[in-house]
């Protein structure tokens, strides 16, 4: 009998077939403490539980259980992602010492994100080594690197990632799709395909709103109890005179809107109307510590020469620190003029960009002291927006000038 028969009791050296590969555990168990040998253990009680029969689940399984370990205990990750993957963990514990967890658990943490281990809602990116990232996470990434004037890696093999080098994984996709998930009214479940078509139409208790909400009912509650509520309603038997008030403050909203469709319409009757398309590329700042903006090359509209810049979070020293994110923009006049120039002007989203972006008209006199306009925020929906363009290499948007004559 062999030395190494004599070490494992005369059993073959192999180990079970459930046991963890050992490239599991690779850089996890020098200095991880205590929380890398709870997940070892927890690793290999899933191997004992998936059979002699799936060596490869048992050991997905336990590389799962180390990485929700270590983001649970790692003080530098977000609060909400300590607590999804402490959660995460404890119950795949469980799972663990019931001897196995339902199919549908145990794909969750196989195809969750590896970033914020939520599953994907929409688009799913994998690094080049196949690890998964939901289309927020991965944006998110990418706009961080860009801020910091970094690479942008995996957060799981710090291989280099991109919109050229990540490809969506359709499968996992439809995978995700099909796995049930719980309606957030009725507590039922669902397959992801067909939850929000049920929340929208189907779910007695979803949300919804009087159909006299017109006239000033502020009657919002389950959709089961919309017939009872509008019977019993009693805007409907409201004076004219009640009624004409409540009407008047809701004028008052709409009024702001139709201002500026109304200014729009106005700036379109000008003799002289320009416009064109500006792309905005990144730069940094000769500073010690260097900040990213952003600079078109010149162009012309007008007959007059014009640049544009751009700052992320009005130039904050750390802006990849903020979970808010805001773009504001400059227009500068290059060329001379013999004469004030009086102009109106906005961005837009360019023909081939998915980017929401509100309209929002400025007004500037140019003259050759006063030539460039004050920082002005680029009317983005919300910083998911604002990352999209921080994610791309090139920011392209739609510029309209209009030349105020008297």
């Amino acid at each position: 009998m062999s030395g190494a028969e004599e070490a494992g009791g005369g059993g073959p050296t192999a180990g079970p077939a459930g046991a963890v590969p050992a490239g599991v555990g690779v850089g996890v168990g020098v200095g991880a403490g205590p929380g890398a040998a709870a997940g070892q253990a927890a690793a290999a009680a899933l191997g004992e539980a998936a059979g002699p029969g799936l060596p490869d689940e048992a050991g997905l399984a336990g590389a799962r259980q180390l990485q929700l370990q270590e983001a649970a205990g790692d003080p530098d990750a977000p609060p909400k992602k300590r607590l999804r993957a402490a959660e995460a963990a404890e119950a795949a514990a469980a799972a663990a010492a019931a001897g196995s967890g339902k199919l549908e658990e145990r794909l969750y943490s196989v195809l969750c994100c590896t970033v914020c281990l939520d599953l994907p809602k929409a688009s799913v990116y994998q690094c080049t080594n196949g690890h998964l990232m939901c289309a927020g996470c991965f944006i998110h990434l990418l706009a961080d690197a860009r801020l910091k004037e970094e690479q942008a890696t995996c957060p799981n093999c710090r291989c280099e990632i991109s919109k050229s080098l990540c490809c969506r994984n359709l499968a996992v996709e439809k995978a995700v799709s099909e796995l049930p998930s719980e309606c957030g009214f009725c507590l039922r479940q669902f397959p992801r395909s067909l939850l929000e078509r049920h929340q929208k139409e189907e779910c007695q208790d979803r949300v919804t709103q009087c159909k006299y909400k017109r006239i000033g009912c502020p009657w919002h509650g389950p959709f089961h109890e919309l017939t009872v509520h509008e019977a019993a309603c009693a805007h409907p038997t409201k004076t004219g005179s009640e009624l004409m008030e409540i009407l008047d403050g809701m004028d008052q909203s709409h009024r702001k809107e139709m201002q500026l469709y109304n200014s729009i319409f106005s700036l379109l009757s000008f003799e002289k109307i320009g416009y064109t398309e500006v792309q905005f590329r990144p730069y940094r700042t000769d500073d010690f510590i260097t900040r990213l903006y952003y600079e078109t090359p010149r162009f012309t509209v007008l007959n007059q020469t014009w640049v544009l810049k751009a700052r992320v979070n009005d130039s904050e020293r750390n802006p990849n620190l903020s979970c808010k994110r805001t773009l504001s923009f400059q227009l500068l006049l290059k060329s001379k003029v013999t004469a004030p120039l009086e102009c109106s002007f906005l961005l837009l989203k360019g023909p081939y960009d998915d980017v929401r972006i509100s309209p929002v008209i400025y007004h500037f006199v140019f003259t050759n002291e006063s030539n460039e306009t004050d920082y002005v925020p680029l009317p983005i929906i919300d910083s998911v927006e604002c990352n999209k363009l921080l994610a791309a290499k090139n920011i392209n948007l739609r510029l309209f000038l209009f030349q105020i004559q008297k």
